[in-house]
């Protein structure tokens, strides 16, 4: 028997949380060179599962497959698709940096404090987070993936409702009752979106049998499988539903702002930059894959929900007064645009869509981390209490300012290639769509450079004149995050290559043909 690989990318960062989670409350710097070294180790792995993945293979490799639960079909099964091997690896290459930002964030508070913050059990929670998101990404056993499209929101409670960001943190009662609503509120509307999606799940066995991915994709394919037309819609929407909840699409989405403002700046990048991921992840691996026709009838009303999105998202992010407020309604503007670039149903636009997963991680991640590190030194979140900081921090501003540019989707910067590649796509099949989405560029350099004047320009504010620039730990955790932007922003082929295979399957699955010009190409 051969390595099981994906097995061993989830299976190290559960084993190296319930270590750090077991390290003496005394040790708590051990604890956080413990899950460091685990998520770098993990990242190895994943390295290795995009060294060993061709593009041009089998649709699904380094498959697993076990018996577990034989008496209902389940069965413990794992495989990566182009699409999931790149969502992995930014999983996986996150986490590092995700550690990193937060060394200091669940030290115990000062003496006297009513709270105390359990370092290693914030380590291990994020360790947790990540094990569950990992087999999301791998599990092409629809019922292995809903318990771990689920769990993960055990872990993703307790850091959002127990750890809070710096600028509340022990002040006074109100702050905890803002954090206890925040992760309540995401508990509640992405447990319902998964109770919703359970009975979808239900109905799916009792139609084909089985939980297996990729027997019924294929029963499908042959016609030994055939839904009716009726059943085949309500449980598309059963698993679409759940899967907006999670990415989140308007007007699913109240629970974001809420979860990213009160919690600590890199649990506010696993929530967007990870979690949410494997919403639309789904969209593709799920919907589209496993209800084809459902999917076809449900496109116009899902374009119309994503467009809403883009340009709802984009104007609540103007007119915010709170930093980590605003980034999480631009976010929702952004899924907005991956949303439609999956239900466009073009090439262009899955493409897109899957690449733009990748490039707002990186980018998403690299506005948070710095807007943190912003939060934590000046200890307030409101926009107005800042000014002229890049006179007394210019690496700190300059970064935040390459975090805020790739926000905006400018060219050279990783996220333009894919909102480009979305809107082509998405203008190919639906011109009106693309036209009105083409609005969301606009109001994000809106959002983002009115954000930059008001902290970074002007006259120096007596509060931050004192403020350091990055440290070294920061700029570890900031630099290669700029890196990877400017070099996938003008060299984006190492992804494309990976993804656009599975796209082409995905295509397939949903019978759709890119659209051909009007007007034929000169020859």
């Amino acid at each position: 028997m051969s390595f099981p690989l994906l097995t061993a990318t989830a299976v190290l960062p559960a084993v190296g949380a319930i270590a750090t989670a077991a390290v003496p409350a005394a040790r708590r710097t051990a604890a956080k060179w413990l899950a460091l070294l685990v998520s770098l180790a993990t990242l190895a792995l994943a390295i290795t599962v995009l060294v060993r993945f061709d593009p041009d293979g089998a649709r699904y490799q380094l498959t697993e497959s076990h018996a577990w639960i034989a008496d209902f079909g389940v069965r413990y099964e794992l495989g990566v698709d182009g699409i999931g091997v790149a969502l992995l690896a930014l999983t996986a290459l996150l986490i590092p940096f995700i550690i990193l930002a937060g060394w200091h964030d669940a030290d115990p508070l000062e003496t006297g404090s009513r709270r105390w913050r359990p370092t290693q059990g914030f380590f291990a929670l994020i360790l947790a987070v990540e094990a569950m998101v990992i087999i999301s990404f791998e599990a092409t056993d629809v019922f292995l993936f809903y318990i771990f499209f689920e769990a993960m929101l055990i872990p993703m409670y307790f850091l959002i409702g127990g750890f809070g960001d710096r600028a509340h943190a022990g002040t006074d009662e109100n702050a905890a009752a803002q954090r206890s609503y925040a992760a309540v509120k995401f508990l509640l509307y992405n447990l319902v979106g998964g109770l919703i999606m359970l009975a979808a799940v239900i109905g799916l066995y009792v139609v084909a049998g089985n939980f297996s991915l990729q027997e019924i994709a294929e029963a499908r394919a042959n016609g030994t499988l055939d839904m009716a037309t009726n059943t085949e819609r309500w449980l598309f929407l059963g698993f679409f539903f759940a899967f907006a909840v999670k990415a989140p699409l308007w007007p699913l989405h109240t629970w974001l702002p809420n979860a990213m403002g009160e919690a600590t700046a890199p649990v506010a990048v696993l929530i967007t930059a990870v979690v949410d991921k494997v919403g639309t992840f789904a969209m593709l691996r799920f919907c589209l894959q496993l209800f084809p026709e459902a999917s076809n009838w449900a496109t116009p009303a899902i374009l119309v929900l994503a467009l809403i999105s883009i340009v709802y998202g984009a104007l609540l992010a103007v007119g915010q007064r709170d930093i980590k407020r605003l980034v999480a309604y631009a976010s929702i503007s952004h899924f907005g645009f991956i949303i439609m670039g999956i239900f466009a149903m073009t090439s262009q636009g899955q493409s897109g869509a899957t690449l733009y997963m990748v490039n707002h991680g990186i980018s998403t991640a690299a506005l948070m981390l710095v807007a943190g590190f912003l939060i934590s030194r000046r200890g307030s979140r409101l926009i107005a209490d800042y000014g002229g900081v890049q006179k007394v921090a210019p690496v700190l501003a300059g970064t935040f300012l390459i975090g805020g540019l790739a926000t905006l989707s400018l060219p050279g910067l990783a996220p333009f290639v894919s909102e480009f590649l979305v809107l082509v796509g998405t203008f190919a099949r639906y011109p009106v769509i693309g036209i009105i989405a083409t609005f969301g560029i606009v109001l994000a350099a809106l959002y983002t450079l009115v954000l930059y004047q008001r902290t970074m320009t002007g006259p120096v504010k007596p509060e931050v004149s004192a403020m350091p620039d990055l440290r070294p730990r920061e700029l570890v955790v900031v630099a290669p995050l700029v890196v990877l932007l400017i070099f996938l922003g003008v060299y984006p082929k190492p992804v494309t290559d990976i993804v656009n295979p599975a796209v082409k399957s995905t295509m397939s699955d949903v019978h759709k043909k890119d659209p051909k010009p009007e007007v034929e190409a000169a020859k």
